[in-house]
């Protein structure tokens, strides 16, 4: 199976473990380190990882916008999990993005920065390199934020765009703010949706403050073409809705090093599922078993093998009404 997924707005991550630190104050921190990433680089890379140990045929490539002034650490990337780089390159130097890792307060403050202004010409190119390439997988992964210059029904067309004929990849978006209102304003939807809870009650201008309301909410998206709908809820778990139903997985107790990937770990775990053709309570077991194991770690990565098998059944789901 081929899966390509797109980033349009990586970025440096810059890791800080900071036990206890204090704003406003001088904080001595034992430990940091900077991945290679954005939203689809670590859904990329998890993919890699889970081929790699797993033995499931799943051949990554990873395309979208570089900085060419500080690409080295994102080619290392791709080099070391075997994912073929697809990207165009920009002038420039790909953003910085922040993450201060609180253990003891089990919290992550993240420092986001807006990414390298796109000019229309480079937009295009990009899409055309990447537009025959997508005709050839799986599955497509849209995820992340849009840089400046780049319009906020991006995502919208582009959807649109690989749907038409109705024989195209398995279209997954992950996406927020101004993207994800545009996207399910759209006329079509792709058929994997991840949004978390406060991205979906911003894009939709409403709060969803009950399981009824946000199955609900799912069901409308649904009605309107798409075919699962993952909604993460942080630390209360995960649902899953499709037509015939609805789940929620809630996670097994880990020792949390870094919550900084794990939606990209669940994107990650259902496109793989969805792939391997499982049905959606055994998908959302995989993505939320995915999370688990990712949060662990610092950077996008999962557990040796056994560990996270050893995580699946420890895994909780719920059906919906």
């Amino acid at each position: 199976m081929k899966v390509l997924t797109v980033t349009l707005n990586p970025a440096l991550d810059l890791t800080v473990q900071a036990p206890g630190w204090q704003p406003g104050a001088v904080n001595v921190v034992p430990r940091a380190q900077t991945d290679a990433g954005g939203k689809g680089v670590n859904v990329a890379a998890l993919l890699a990882d889970w081929a790699a140990q797993s033995g499931e045929a799943l051949s990554v490539s990873a395309g979208g916008f570089l900085g060419a002034g500080n690409a080295s650490a994102f080619e290392a990337l791709f080099r070391e999990r075997g994912i073929a780089d697809v990207f165009t390159r920009i002038p420039g130097e790909t953003r910085l993005g922040v993450k201060i890792v609180d253990p003891q307060a089990s919290s992550t403050t993240d420092f986001n920065l807006p990414g390298v202004q796109v000019s229309a010409a480079q937009l295009e190119e990009m899409l055309g390199h990447l537009s025959g390439l997508a005709r050839q997988q799986d599955a497509v992964v849209l995820a992340g934020s849009l840089p400046p210059g780049v319009p906020p029904d991006l995502y919208a067309r582009a959807v649109a765009a690989l749907a038409q004929g109705g024989s195209g990849p398995l279209l997954a978006v992950d996406t927020s703010g101004p993207a994800l209102r545009e996207l399910l304003q759209a006329e079509r939807l792709p058929q994997l949706l991840k949004p978390n809870i406060h991205e979906l009650e911003a894009a939709l201008g409403r709060l969803l403050p009950s399981d009824a309301d946000r199955l609900d909410a799912a069901r409308e998206l649904l009605a309107r073409g798409a075919e699962w709908v993952a909604l993460s809820l942080g630390e209360e778990g995960a649902w899953l809705v499709w037509e015939g139903g609805a789940v929620r997985a809630l996670p097994p107790r880990v020792d949390v090093v870094s919550t900084v990937g794990a939606g990209d770990a669940m994107v990650a775990g259902l496109v793989s599922a969805r792939l391997a053709g499982l049905d959606p309570a055994a998908a959302l077991r995989r993505a939320t078993a995915f999370a688990a194991g990712n949060i662990t770690r610092l950077g996008a990565k999962l557990p040796p093998y056994d560990e996270l098998m050893a995580l699946h059944p420890q895994v909780r789901l719920q059906k919906g009404c």
